[in-house]
């Protein structure tokens, strides 16, 4: 007898249709299955044979053949070991056959028969959305599944559930999703002293999504601001909240709720390529996917390897990154804030009063070095973050929270939305001489500045951008001379 079982495998964000079918005939007792399977998919046979025993259920004595459908296609993830039972037991009359029918089913089986929780749930439930089915998964896995709209999804603790259900003796329990996740307590600005000019480049940034680089010595606070930056940010809007969750549920994480507060990343200097960038058999988001409408922050950058470093060009341009491997060739999302941290040197104390630099120019040159000319003009803004002796800590300025801070960055987004639908961080071309109008003063101190510091086209257009956001946080209706002075502080040589 054949049955057959809809379930999805992931390929990068998108849930794939896959037909578990399941034949059971007369003849010697074996078992096959096909159908381009991983080898975790390939063990299921022995968990779903303890599964069928240990709740009571017959395993067939017969030949079996399991066959994933499309055979084509490379299919990964424990999430079929659900599937291919209730399949068995549809093959010998156990389940009904119409009770499967439009309904989609993942879950990883226990040995006892008790269900697991499954990767990638939200992207599961845009498949059945897309092909208009009900969904069958595990109780946690259903919750976040759940956080889709329109998608009907039952959850189920084990086996005997999932039979119960498709055999009408229970009513089946839709799931709806959980409370929403109360917002992380916000890291307050005035928890990091002084450093004025360092606090303001992290509003301009947030404001108009301008990459960022601090460079100071060890404690100066880098890391402090850094970790205060999601907070400065505009909340994600359902559709950036959406995207951002199904990256997160495809890597893997559980979710409690939709990623409502932008995501803040923070890889080590030892991450390889393919954990930043992405990668695997068939590729799987990577920290720069992670960070997707948030901050990916890289402290110690000079330390990262080189290739990795270099890779991040692409999605700083376009905001997407392609993987290429032999099976797959897979584009993420990556459109991300970058904040950079690094020391002047290697022992980080160059230039600082009070304590002697060990370094020797060569040295410092090297270390420099290892952050290429391209990768660094594509940092809008470069602010020096000095250390402050215990006497000056006790001195600074509380400062303004990060409540005030923020009001101000949401009116300037505002308004670069309402004049160009987009943050400044991400004009270019046309668009940019089209919204960025310059006054006769503010025109003719950018152009002595470029001819002075020799500024590149695209470290020109960078200059623009950022005197356009801080013309936009001082609500001017054109970029004046002033603004374009403070964008010029910005533009530390390393």
């Amino acid at each position: 007898m054949l049955a057959q079982v809809r379930s999805y495998t992931l390929f990068g964000l998108d849930a794939v249709p896959v037909t578990v079918e399941v034949d059971v005939s007369p003849g010697l007792p074996s078992y096959a299955l096909v159908g381009l399977p991983d080898k975790a998919v390939e063990e299921s046979r022995e968990r779903v044979r303890a599964a069928l025993k240990n709740t009571g259920f017959p395993y067939p004595q017969a030949r079996v053949v399991v066959n994933l459908a499309p055979a084509e296609l490379r299919k990964e993830g424990s999430h079929f070991d659900l599937p291919i039972a209730l399949g068995l037991l549809a093959a010998q009359g156990v389940v009904p056959l119409e009770g499967l029918a439009g309904l989609a089913v993942a879950g990883e089986l226990g040995l006892d028969g008790t269900l697991r929780p499954v990767p990638g749930a939200v992207n599961l439930a845009l498949g059945a959305l897309g092909e208009g089915k009900k969904l069958l998964l595990p109780l946690e896995s259903a919750k976040e599944a759940a956080l889709v709209e329109g998608v009907e999804v039952y959850g189920v603790e084990n086996l005997l559930q999932a039979v119960a259900y498709l055999r009408g003796e229970e009513e089946p329990r839709r799931v709806e999703p959980d409370d929403p996740v109360a917002a992380l307590e916000a890291l307050d600005l005035r928890d990091v002293k002084g450093q004025a000019k360092a606090k303001r480049a992290l509003e301009i940034a947030a404001a108009g999504y301008h990459h960022l680089l601090m460079v100071g010595s060890p404690g100066s606070g880098k890391t402090m601001l850094a970790r205060r930056l999601p907070f400065l940010l505009p909340p994600l809007s359902q559709e950036a909240a959406l995207e951002v969750s199904r990256i997160h549920s495809a890597a893997g994480q559980i979710l409690k709720g939709l990623v409502r507060t932008p995501p803040f990343r923070a890889p080590h200097h030892t991450v390889s390529y393919a954990g930043l960038i992405g990668g695997g058999a068939i590729p799987k988001p990577g920290e720069v996917s992670l960070a997707h409408r948030g901050v990916l922050f890289l402290d110690e950058f000079p330390e990262f390897s080189r290739d990795a470093l270099e890779a991040l060009r692409q999605p700083l341009e376009d905001g997407v990154v392609t993987v290429s491997r032999a099976r797959a060739s897979l584009t993420f999302p990556a459109r991300f804030l970058l904040v950079a941290a690094m020391n002047p040197c290697p022992c980080g104390w160059y230039g600082d009063p009070e304590r002697a630099c060990t370094c020797t120019p060569a040295s410092r040159q090297r270390y420099v070095g290892k952050i290429s000319g391209p990768l660094l003009d594509r940092f809008d803004l470069v602010v020096e973050v000095p250390r402050l002796t215990p006497a000056e800590l006790a001195r600074a300025p509380e400062g303004e929270g990060t409540e005030a801070v923020r009001e101000r960055v949401l009116r300037a987004r505002e308004r670069m939305l309402a004049r160009q639908g987009r943050p400044n961080g991400e004009l270019a071309g046309k668009a940019l001489r089209e919204h960025v109008r310059l006054t006769s003063g503010a025109e003719n101190l950018l152009q002595a500045a470029a001819k002075r510091m020799l500024l590149s086209a695209r470290s020109y257009d960078r200059l623009l951008r950022v005197a356009r956001t801080i013309a936009d946080l001082q609500g001017a209706e054109s970029v004046e001379e002033n603004h374009v002075a403070e964008a010029l502080a910005y533009r530390k040589t390393l």
